[in-house]
């Protein structure tokens, strides 16, 4: 059984950067691609960044590109998120995301805040 935890979340001033983990624990990990989305208050879940396990290959929203850089360390089952110029709109919880051809798994969330 796959489990996700991501970790890195807090409180931060518009500009700022954060840096989120995702760690994936169980026996085996091997999802096709690890995604982070983002749920603003009232909004849907939205897809922010991708990384194809395999490649590594990267995809973002447009509104992320040039200031997310998703990574990964495939020994330690970790995703990252490195998130700078950060704007307060940009205020969510923040899950990981790892996908498998029969299912997904997800992590609990880490709150992200930006301020003013």
């Amino acid at each position: 059984q796959v489990q996700l935890v991501e970790s890195g979340g807090g409180s931060v001033q518009a500009g700022g950067s954060l840096r989120l983990s995702c760690a994936a624990s169980g026996p085996t990990f091997n999802p096709f691609a690890m995604d982070w989305y983002r749920q603003a208050p009232g909004k849907d879940r939205d897809l922010a960044a991708r990384i194809m396990w395999i490649t590594g290959n990267t995809n973002y929203t447009k509104s992320a590109e040039g200031r997310f850089a998703i990574s990964s360390d495939r020994a330690k089952k970790t995703a990252y998120l490195q998130m700078d110029s950060l704007k307060t709109e940009e205020t969510a919880i923040y899950y990981c995301r790892g996908g498998y051809a029969v299912r997904d798994y997800w992590g609990p969330g880490t709150q992200v805040t930006v301020s003013s």
